[in-house]
């Protein structure tokens, strides 16, 4: 699950779970500590006396993100390079998972070592804080390696029946669900029209969620976009496929069809540039595997000369 829907909005998934999971952490450690906390001579319990432990989870919790942003600039210092100001756009989805749990396990331990009485509660919000990251995540299911949704979609060139395999024609796949009254949608299309025009390499599918063909032939015609592989989805089926109730939604496939990534809500360029460089990674990686796992070919033995 890519979105998840309230009322006539639809909230992304990975954000909810990361708050619950940091408020049941910083809950958790914080009722931790007050139970190790000395009592007053009447017996009552210290007002406030877990704020320390749940204090330093919540920090815990800003340092993970700060890391993982600063991570993901990092290692794509050249996508954001050129436009700079995107470096503050926390909507495209640009984190280094890795950088941020290192960055939140440091700051715990380094707390727990400084203050003995913080060591219990802080491990028990941790383990909690996981526990309910990976518990949601599972709840929502998992999209990464799932294939391409067989259902064939209307082609606004010729009308002809296309499936997602038919559009990859073997290459990396990027594939965008919109419409035009989406306003996210309408800001990232001329990025995502650049895009299809540089790439060689990966092809990029624009499927249009529940429109006519006049109604999209005329928003393209009005905005002066030129695009190519533009399918309609009358059903609005592929957004429930995947796991998405809102838009836009941006899929990324392998050239096996398998789902590499996927983002809800706006994408900028430097993000699309950096997802659309990872997938080429990822495609270069799979060519590596298959060449190495394929058997060398066996040399023909020269024939004998003849006497």
């Amino acid at each position: 699950m890519l979105s998840l829907p309230l009322g006539p909005v639809a909230l992304p998934v990975a954000p909810v779970v990361l708050l619950l999971a940091v408020w049941a952490g910083a809950w958790v450690a914080s009722r931790l500590y007050v139970r190790a906390a000395a009592p007053h001579d009447d017996g009552a319990r210290r007002p406030g006396s877990g704020d320390a432990a749940g204090h330093t989870m919540l920090l815990a919790a800003a340092l993970g993100l700060l890391a993982a942003r600063i991570g993901h600039l990092a290692a794509n210092a050249a996508a954001y390079g050129e436009s700079p100001l995107w470096m503050l756009d926390l909507r495209d989805g640009g984190w280094l998972p890795l950088a941020g749990l290192a960055a939140a396990g440091a700051w715990l331990l380094w707390r727990g070592w400084r203050t003995p009485a913080l060591r219990r509660p802080l491990a028990g919000g941790a383990s909690a804080a996981l526990l309910v990251w990976v518990a949601a995540s599972l709840a929502a299911g998992t999209q990464a390696g799932q294939p391409m949704p067989a259902t064939a979609f209307t082609s606004l060139d010729d009308g002809r029946a296309v499936d997602l395999r038919q559009a990859a024609a073997g290459r990396p796949l990027v594939v965008n669900l919109w419409a035009s009254w989406c306003g996210p949608c309408r800001f990232e299309m001329p990025t995502l029209a650049a895009a299809q025009q540089r790439e060689r390499d990966i092809g990029l599918v624009f499927v249009n969620q529940g429109e006519s063909p006049a109604a999209v032939r005329a928003y393209l015609s009005r905005q002066g976009l030129a695009l190519r592989a533009v399918l309609l989805d009358p059903a609005s089926a592929l957004g429930p496929a995947v796991g998405s109730r809102g838009l836009p939604t941006t899929l990324f496939y392998d050239a096996d069809g398998r789902l590499v990534d996927a983002h809800f809500g706006l994408l900028n360029a430097p993000a699309l540039q950096a997802r659309l460089d990872a997938l080429r990674r990822t495609a270069k990686a799979h060519d590596a595997g298959s060449a190495q796992a394929s058997p060398p070919a066996r040399a023909t033995p020269a024939a004998a000369p003849t006497p």
